[in-house]
C-alpha cells in the first residue's frame, strides 16, 4: 500500500511511519557517501551529500513513487571508485556501507526497544518498532544482486572483470527488471532468507 492512502486513513500513522522511513534512505545513501570519503573520494563531499538535510537527497520520481507505491528512492551519492585507495576494497566497503548502516539502526531501534520495555501501544515504541523493520527491510532489500542495488556491487567486488562488465551492462535495465521481479513476487524469498539473517545477526547482539 502506498503511503498516500496512509496519510487519509490515518494521519498518525503515516507520519510515524513516513519520517522514519525518509531519514532511513537518506542515512543508507549518506553512508556511502561518508565511506566513500574516508577511503579516498571527496565527491560526495564537494557536492554537499555528506548531510542530513533531505532537500540534498530526495529525488523526485523516486519520493512520488514512494508514497503512491510503498516503493521508491534517493539520489544515489556519486562516487569515484578511480579516486578510491583500492577500488576492489573500495567497491565492496562503499557499496556495503548503507546496508550496514541500515543494519546499526534497527539495532538501535530494538536494543532501546527491549531496554524500555514501553507498552507496545506507546507511540514511542511504535516509532522505534517501525523504524527497526523499515531499516531491515531496506538492508534485505539492497543485498539482492540485480544493479542497480548495493548486493550486485558488493557482488562486483569479488568477482572478475568479465562478471563486472556484464553486470554493468545490466544496470540501465536493472530497476525495471526489479520492479517487475517484485510485482511477481519472485524476489520475495530472497528478501525473506536476507531479512531472516539480519534478525537472527541482531538477536545474537541483544540477547
Amino acid at each position: 500500500m502506498g503511503l498516500i492512502n496512509l496519510l487519509f486513513k490515518d494521519p498518525l500513522a503515516f507520519f510515524i511511519i513516513a519520517i522514519p522511513l525518509l531519514y532511513s534512505i537518506i542515512i543508507h545513501e549518506l553512508a556511502h557517501g561518508w565511506v566513500a570519503y574516508k577511503m579516498g573520494d571527496p565527491t560526495a563531499k564537494w557536492l554537499g551529500r555528506l548531510s542530513l538535510n533531505p532537500l540534498r537527497h530526495i529525488d523526485p520520481i523516486g519520493t512520488i513513487m514512494l508514497f503512491v507505491f510503498g516503493f521508491g528512492w534517493a539520489k544515489p551519492v556519486p562516487v569515484n571508485f578511480e579516486n578510491l585507495r583500492d577500488e576492489r576494497k573500495g567497491l565492496i566497503f562503499v557499496s556495503s556501507a548503507g546496508i550496514v548502516a541500515n543494519i546499526i539502526l534497527a539495532f538501535f531501534a530494538l536494543f532501546f526497544l527491549r531496554l524500555m520495555a514501553l507498552s507496545p501501544f506507546d507511540i514511542l515504541s511504535e516509532m522505534l518498532y517501525y523504524f527497526a523493520q523499515i531499516n531491515i527491510m531496506l538492508a534485505s532489500f539492497n543485498l539482492i544482486p540485480i544493479p542497480p542495488l548495493d548486493g550486485s556491487k558488493i557482488l562486483m567486488g569479488f568477482s572478475s572483470r568479465r562478471f563486472q562488465y556484464s553486470l554493468m551492462r545490466l544496470e540501465p535495465y536493472g530497476m525495471f527488471i526489479i520492479i517487475a521481479l517484485l510485482w511477481l513476487r519472485v524476489l520475495d524469498p530472497l528478501i525473506a532468507f536476507f531479512r531472516f539473517l539480519i534478525l537472527a545477526f541482531i538477536g545474537l547482539l541483544i540477547r
